[in-house]
């Protein structure tokens, strides 16, 4: 799980797109096995009092040269282990530079260095601050106001799914309620890039939760939002952003546009799948405010001292104080006493210090972005490769730093009375908010399910919530329905929402887990469809064995021909259901490695392969009847009988998954 929690980005998309290629390689590689009007800049709470801790003997100074050595000791070792080209980092103390350095290569063919003045990274989602910080502007001059149902500065219309419109705020809370869309997050080629309005207008998702309720973490509110800046401005979103953000931050070596502008072209960094590879083309982001940004970590730290200093610069102002502090401040919180989110910024908070940040991802690059407020302190880091390792290295590198210079240890709590009954009470299956409910991506619900479960030392642990060594955590209950890495300070909490269903609040606010309902518990789900693929694929090999077994020994089946048409129907289904869920782990694997194909340009191919489904559920019905048949006959084997219920059992188990995870949607818009 906590992969998937912390790439709050674009790259989200690929890690979701090799769900789906993993889950069908799996099921088919069974199958060939045989098996309201307000003051727009009133805060809508408080942050809680920072927690006071005693710091640590031996507390490191934060000095040039300290950071220096230390980072010195990290990096190079790191990148060569884990495989990485490139990495970046810059860190703003105080309202200065306090270090900016590039480690290994821009581009590792021609050993050419990466610079922290002027190589180019993809900073992925963090690009959505900057959206939002346009929108700021805009509101502290009165043209937007973050309560106003944002259809109001639309060309197109948000359908009235639920009573309450969608406004700004709840776009920058990530709690909008729309469900996961990412066909056209990315395109192929330059060419396919179209305008924003274009795009969303295309590819406006359905919603599914009432806005203000279920945090979901959506690129399409954001790109939105981008849209909404363009049409109240007047002016190009690229032009908008060029001319209020970048400039007044003297961010010459950064863009939004795609491609480049001619002078940015050289700099730009290659990326990597890992430095040992061939490196990639640039990607062309088609939601750009939510992540078309390509920055230096040097310009990356004139962005982070504005907001560090209430929106000023050297002597520029890009937001007014009291705007800064507001897009700073709690906004949406899941649950009192964890981390909420800001104003387009999420709570990170650790280490004793309250931290809001952003973190990105394309396919190829991956960067953080942290802001320490009380320490005025700001750190970015961005790699240009994914590399080999599974513990992501650019949160190893910000620990170690807080731990360097801000030592912290978490007090002791007291134990809770009735721990026991609660792990009891929040064990189970949980599956994500940020998903789809009606499109074909539906079914990477079921590859998502975290399974959360109590240990036999009265600890919780979740699935998916692993520590270095790559064993599930143990969370200890430290308050009601709350519990912390008993080495760490990782959190989750629990708590019901209106319909009485339990929900897991995790530290980083932009998503929650909801306990699965029973009908879409992977526990029965998962077992169902291998079980129902493993009897279809053993029909399908024992279909020719056994006509060789009976031409060898003489013995032709005795059926009428209309039980013979029937039998032959029935392996055919078998047949189209393999190749079904054979042909959707061909495209998703595809898609892996050319997540172009999530586009228009892959609904031919999309379409052939719901044939093959709708088909193959056709043939469930053949399947059925001839297993009745079978239990009429006075003269068929048990066997017989057994092994043709079996059939159509499974039959029935594939259409019962296909339809429960939307697996054969009308729309292929997802």
């Amino acid at each position: 799980m906590k992969s998937r929690l912390l790439d709050s980005a674009i790259w989200a998309v690929t890690i979701r797109i090799s769900s789906a290629a993993a889950l069908f390689l799996i099921l088919t590689g069974t199958c060939w096995s045989q098996k309201p009007q307000t003051n727009p800049l009133a805060p809508k709470s408080k942050p809680p009092a920072p927690i006071e801790q005693p710091v640590e003997a031996g507390t490191h100074e934060m000095t040039a040269s300290d950071v220096v050595a230390f980072l010195d000791g990290i990096m190079p070792e790191q990148l060569a282990r884990d495989d990485v080209a490139g990495a970046v980092i810059s860190v703003v103390k105080d309202g200065k530079v306090l270090f900016a350095k590039g480690y290994g290569y821009s581009e590792v063919e021609k050993k050419t260095p990466v610079s922290a003045d002027s190589t180019l990274f993809r900073p992925g989602s963090i690009s959505k601050l900057f959206t939002w910080t346009a929108v700021m502007q805009l509101v502290e001059q009165g043209k937007l106001d973050l309560d106003r149902d944002m259809n109001d500065y639309l060309d197109f219309k948000i359908p009235s799914t639920y009573p309450k419109p969608i406004t700004l705020r709840n776009a920058m809370t990530h709690t909008p309620g729309f469900e996961e869309t990412v066909q056209e997050l990315f395109v192929k080629d330059v060419k396919d890039l179209k305008p924003i309005g274009d795009y969303l207008k295309e590819h406006l998702p359905e919603r599914i939760f009432p806005p203000g309720t279920t945090p979901a973490y959506s690129n399409y509110a954001t790109c939105m939002a981008g849209y909404i800046v363009q049409r109240v401005s007047g002016q190009d979103y690229f032009d908008y952003i060029d001319e209020h953000v970048l400039k007044p931050l003297n961010m010459s070596h950064s863009t939004f546009r795609q491609p480049l502008p001619d002078a940015l072209k050289p700099l730009m960094s290659h990326g990597y799948d890992a430095a040992s590879q061939p490196a990639k083309d640039f990607e062309w982001v088609e939601a750009a405010p939510a992540g078309s940004s390509s920055v230096s970590a040097m310009d990356m730290t004139h962005f982070m001292v504005a907001h560090l200093q209430d929106g000023r610069f050297e002597n520029v102002q890009i937001l007014k104080p009291e705007t800064a502090r507001l897009m700073h401040s709690r906004q949406f919180e899941n649950l009192p006493g964890m981390n909420a989110m800001a104003l387009g910024f999420y709570e990170e908070t650790r280490n004793g210090h309250r931290i809001i940040g952003h973190g990105g991802d394309t396919q190829y690059f991956h960067s953080d972005l942290h802001l320490i407020p009380d320490a005025q302190l700001g750190f970015f880091i961005s790699y240009n490769s994914a590399g080999n390792s599974e513990v992501r290295g650019r949160e190893a590198v910000w620990h170690a730093f807080l731990d360097r210079y801000f030592p912290y240890q978490p007090g002791p709590s007291d134990p809770v009375a009735n721990s026991a009954e609660d792990v009891k009470a929040v064990s189970g299956h949980y599956i994500v908010s940020r998903r789809s409910d009606t499109t074909l991506m539906k079914v990477l619900t079921v590859t998502e399910e975290a399974k959360v479960y109590a240990n036999e030392d009265g600890t919780l642990s979740v699935s998916d919530l692993k520590d270095m060594n790559g064993e599930p955590k143990k969370f200890r209950e430290i308050g009601p329905l709350m519990f912390r890495d008993v080495n760490g300070q990782d959190r989750i909490a629990f708590k019901r929402d209106n319909s009485g269903n339990m929900v897991e609040v995790i530290d980083f606010p932009f998503m929650v887990f909801q306990k699965a309902p029973w009908y879409e518990n992977s526990v029965w789900q998962v077992p169902l469809i291998i079980g129902s693929l493993a009897v279809i694929a053993l029909t399908l090999i024992l279909w020719p064995i056994m006509a060789l077994v009976r031409r060898h020994y003489g013995k032709p089946l005795n059926l009428t021909p209309q039980r013979r048409r029937i039998r032959l129907a029935v392996r055919l289904a078998c047949l189209l259901i393999a190749v079904f869920f054979a042909a959707y782990a061909t495209f998703f694997s595809i898609a892996m490695k050319d997540i172009g194909m999530l586009s228009p340009h892959g609904n031919p191919w999309l379409r052939l392969i719901e044939i093959a489904g709708w088909l193959g559920i056709l043939g469930t019905v053949a399947a059925l009847f001839n297993a009745l048949q079978s239990w009429r006959e006075p003269q068929r084997w048990m066997l017989a009988r057994i092994c043709d219920s079996g059939i159509a059992l499974a039959c029935v188990g594939v259409a019962w998954f296909i339809f429960t995870w939307n697996l054969l949607p009308w729309s292929l818009k997802y």
